[in-house]
């Protein structure tokens, strides 16, 4: 597969915009790319949809070892694939946590570590509005980090085209000769992705979201060496797993406890409240014999009757919260379905959903589903961001992820989450062999067994469903 990653020195810099730009111009060009993206994002991947129209999927080094993270490379069908960055190119773990005095930085999660793994070639997008001549030192100190030598190309963002002419030759005289100044982008009115709490505005909220990818890679075309850029792309390896089967991909090699051999059906929100999914969890429930059903619990009056397990992803529930509390039938139709013991999971703003009360942020409280005591509410901060290891009763472990800035009164204590490093520690999660509701995002392929309980769970009660 031939593919580039794009990085930059810090949030904020242009890396979505430029990755859509890049995919759309790809798919002008008849190439039918694939989209990643580096970390535990949701709402990045959606842009990629918005433009693809399929799935992109998430590489992250925390949540999986290097051959799940190339295998996930190399399954792709596709030719060629753009991986968009997170935060800082080198910013991993040690970001959110703490670092032991006289210890290396932790790179994991960082997208420069994918970009090891995977032995793709990065570009480095750069906005530099408002700056001039230290452009080239920060441009200098980036790459004398790169230690693979995996940065290849550079693109200066919101730069005029009469100051990219006159700094352009600065610039080239200070990067290595296998470095690509590939061109500058130029500030436009007409572009602009906002942000709120938890990152981007959602593709659907945008109402001219299609035009600004277009202006966008109308610009990308105009202002960049695409053939440069191309040829950065096609210095890829294969991106093999390093031992040729070994990929520890364990939900794909279970055995069916189903002797039947019938699919349980799962219920997967999705809507504008409920959208933030991994796609390889849902390739993961597919792929150990469980079928997908999407429902809304905004528009839909009740869980689908065919459904034998529930599963509520994270979202903004808190941006929807008089609506799905006006929704009583389809509250009536989760919190009586769980209560005749259907099994499920629910995260972060899907635990939100099955509290009793959601407070927003004007102090508004609305009556929720009621399964759990307790309320919701916004706090103005992030609460216990980051990659956590959780540990159940039992002895199983989960890999996880936090980012939310509401929290609850009543968030379980049925497991026992880890910072990475082990700086600080809580307990999480409500609990038992039929559910996991709480805060944290789960990667399901780092417990298989988690899915294994689900599905058998399932099927007994899809079992009770048929006698009653």
């Amino acid at each position: 597969m031939k593919r580039v990653m794009i990085a930059a020195p810090a949030s904020g810099s242009g890396k979505t915009l430029m990755t859509c730009a890049l995919l759309r111009l790809l798919a002008r060009r008849g190439l039918d790319p694939a989209s990643f993206k580096c970390g535990p994002d949701y709402i990045d991947p959606m842009f990629h949809r918005r433009v693809l129209g399929i799935p992109g999927g998430n590489l992250d080094s925390f949540f999986s070892d290097e051959d799940e993270i190339r295998s996930i490379i190399s399954r792709s069908a596709h030719e060629y694939a753009v991986i968009e960055g997170v935060m800082g190119i080198y910013d991993g773990i040690t970001v959110s946590g703490v670092q032991a005095a006289g210890s290396s930085p932790d790179m994991r999660g960082s997208c420069y570590d994918i970009a090891r793994i995977t032995d793709t070639p990065v570009v480095l997008v750069m906005d530099v509005k408002g700056m001039g001549q230290t452009m080239t030192s920060l441009i200098k100190g980036i790459l004398s980090d790169d230690t693979y030598g995996l940065i290849k190309g550079i693109i200066l963002n919101r730069i005029s085209p009469q100051y990219y002419r006159k700094i352009s030759p600065l610039i080239s005289g200070c990067i290595p000769e296998d470095v690509n100044l590939l061109g500058g982008i130029p500030s436009s009115s007409d572009i602009h992705l906002e942000s709120r709490h938890l990152g981007l505005v959602m593709p659907h909220e945008i109402s001219d979201m299609t035009s600004q990818i277009d202006a966008a890679s109308d610009l990308l075309e105009k202002h960049i060496d695409m053939d440069a850029l191309m040829s950065i792309m096609g210095e890829c390896s294969t991106c093999e797993p390093a031992v040729s089967g070994n990929i520890t991909d364990h939900s794909r090699h279970v055995t069916d406890p189903d002797p039947q051999g019938t699919a349980p059906v799962i219920a997967v929100a999705r809507d504008e409240a409920f959208c933030f999914y991994y796609e390889e969890n849902l390739h993961s429930l597919e792929n150990a014999g469980i079928s997908i059903l999407e429902f809304s619990p905004l528009h839909d009056s009740s869980v689908p009757p065919e459904a034998d397990g529930i599963l509520l992803g994270g979202g903004y529930p808190e941006l929807y919260a008089d609506r799905l509390s006006a929704n009583t039938s389809m509250k009536d139709s989760v919190r009586q379905a769980i209560e005749n013991g259907m099994p499920g999971l629910a995260e972060c703003g899907g635990f939100m959903y099955l509290l009793d009360t959601l407070t927003d942020q004007e102090g508004r409280s609305w009556p929720m589903c009621g399964v759990i005591r307790g309320d919701s509410h916004y706090t103005g901060r992030l609460g216990r961001f980051g990659y956590i290891d959780i540990s159940f009763p039992d002895g199983l472990k989960v890999k996880g992820h936090e980012f939310h800035y509401f929290d609850s009164d009543n968030n379980g204590t049925d497991a026992h989450a880890v910072k990475p490093g082990g700086h600080a520690e809580w307990d999480c999660i409500h609990a038992d062999k039929g559910h996991i509701w709480g805060y944290p995002h789960l990667w399901y392929d780092s417990c298989p067994e988690i899915i294994l309980q689900l599905k058998e769970e399932m099927i007994r009660y899809g079992q009770f469903k048929q006698v009653f």
